[in-house]
């Protein structure tokens, strides 16, 4: 999958926070051997491996195919490929109204660890969370 297609489905996931990346943003990210992308025809997912911890970037998919399994199947590719690269634990941050993403990541294992105040617009928090691997 080309950055240009992945700039462009990030773009009808995140219209407004956060703010949509651009291709050459991917570009920069998958150019580091510490970052890694899963993809699927609807939908990619791109994380970090730094030492014994994970970071799960972005989850994008397409607004017609969600709710079909997309985004749980690449979570669970996340975990096994981060566990594989030596990570240990995986963190992550989520708009705080994003409530499906939560939903999701609770039920599969994560914790709501933190939070950052109107990190994504005044009013919409980041949640932090983390998971053992």
């Amino acid at each position: 999958m080309s950055a240009d297609l992945l700039a462009d489905l990030h773009l009808r996931c995140f219209r407004a926070y956060p703010r949509p990346w651009s291709a050459a943003e991917i570009e920069d990210l998958l150019a580091s051997r510490l970052n890694f992308l899963l993809h699927r025809p609807n939908g990619f997912l791109i994380g970090r491996n730094v030492a014994d911890e994970a970071e799960l970037l972005t989850v994008a998919v397409s607004p017609d195919s969600r709710r079909q399994g997309l985004a749980r199947s690449m979570l669970g590719e996340f975990h096994e490929t981060a566990r594989a690269r030596g990570a240990i634990e995986a963190f992550l941050e989520v708009a705080s109204d994003n409530e499906p993403a939560r939903a999701l990541y609770l039920s599969e294992g994560w914790a709501e660890v933190g939070l950052r105040r109107n990190y994504y617009a005044r009013g919409i928090d980041a949640v932090l969370m983390r998971r053992a691997l």
